[in-house]
């Protein structure tokens, strides 16, 4: 669907765009395409906390998913980007950064 693109007399909602995921979440995703694992930052270049809301919309999506629990900050959710992530994106996930299986 185009940005600005009238469905059902409807505009579009703020999340949805042809590149898929509001600016938020691309930035967001984007954070965690040089780090090993895909691994998502919990603060933003400003030292902000990322939005849960962002977030959990991106997992939702398929996006991110959980990867740890942080025990010492439990409200915390620490995600990594998937391959749809990555996609999304317009990365090739076969070409990503691994992480050394365990």
């Amino acid at each position: 669907m185009a940005r600005g693109k009238r469905l059902n007399g409807q505009g579009p909602k703020p999340w949805q765009s042809d590149a898929g995921g509001s600016d938020a979440q691309r930035r967001y995703l984007q954070r965690g395409v040089n780090q090993r694992g895909g691994k998502l930052p919990l603060f933003d270049e400003d030292g902000q906390e990322i939005p849960k809301v962002t977030i959990r919309a991106c997992v939702q999506h398929g996006w991110a998913e959980p990867w740890s629990k942080n025990p010492i900050h439990p409200d915390w959710l620490v995600c990594r980007l998937t391959d749809n992530g990555y996609r999304v994106l317009g990365i090739d996930p076969a070409k990503r950064k691994r992480m050394p299986k365990a």
